[in-house]
């Protein structure tokens, strides 16, 4: 893994082939993300790259926070990344990167948070069956059913699929691939869907497939 960049999800569209193909892509703002600090393995144990995206005013970020930006000479950021690449000789702090860091046909893996459903059933969250709709059966037609549970082991087993918040999950989709890269408006347009609501804030490096 040699190139990561940070980006907010814009949502997704479609683009056509020359031959006249409909490819689906998500829209990826992307960058320009500058090098907040380069963690060595001397100093810190573990080589890694930090980056900043999305700028921030000084006022809504404390002191600890706006230090590292100051050390590092650039602007407050309001996400910070950490990227373990394998070769950080090109980087140096205060460097920007910006999307032409990619090119078309580019395979990457995206990493982001799902998009949250709230306290749900076991039939949305798990895909379980309801129960007949006939008389003798209600009012239990949504219900997990029985737990199984006799007097041995009395309990229920930890993992079982049962109700409760659905989404907002860390999520990584690998192997995608980037269908271009428009540098003057800093896009990604990345092949597919990726994990996330329109606006929320996503991750792309190297695929390490």
């Amino acid at each position: 893994m040699n190139k990561a960049i940070i980006g907010r999800k814009a949502g997704m569209t479609q683009i056509f082939t020359p031959e006249g193909k409909v490819i689906p892509v998500t829209v990826i703002e992307a960058g320009p993300c500058p090098v907040v600090q380069i963690k060595t393995v001397e100093k810190d144990g573990y080589a890694a790259l930090k980056l900043g995206f999305d700028e921030a005013k000084e006022k809504n970020l404390s002191k600890p926070e706006l230090g590292q930006f100051k050390k590092a000479n650039v602007k407050p950021c309001k996400v910070l990344k950490e990227f373990r690449l394998d070769d950080l000789s090109s980087y140096a702090v205060g460097n920007e990167i910006k999307v032409d860091v990619f090119a078309a046909g580019d395979k990457v893996d995206v990493h982001g948070v799902t998009k949250g459903h709230g306290y749900t059933g076991v039939i949305k969250r798990w895909n379980q069956h309801r129960l007949k709709e006939t008389h003798g059966v209600g009012p239990v037609h949504r219900e997990p059913g029985s737990m199984g549970a006799n007097s041995s082991p009395s309990r229920v087993f930890k993992n079982k699929h049962l109700a409760g918040q659905y989404g907002v999950e860390n999520v990584t989709i690998q192997n995608l691939e980037i269908v271009k890269v428009d540098t003057e408006r800093n896009c990604l347009l990345i092949k597919g869907s990726v994990p996330g609501a329109n606006g929320s804030v996503v991750t792309i490096n190297d695929t390490v497939k």
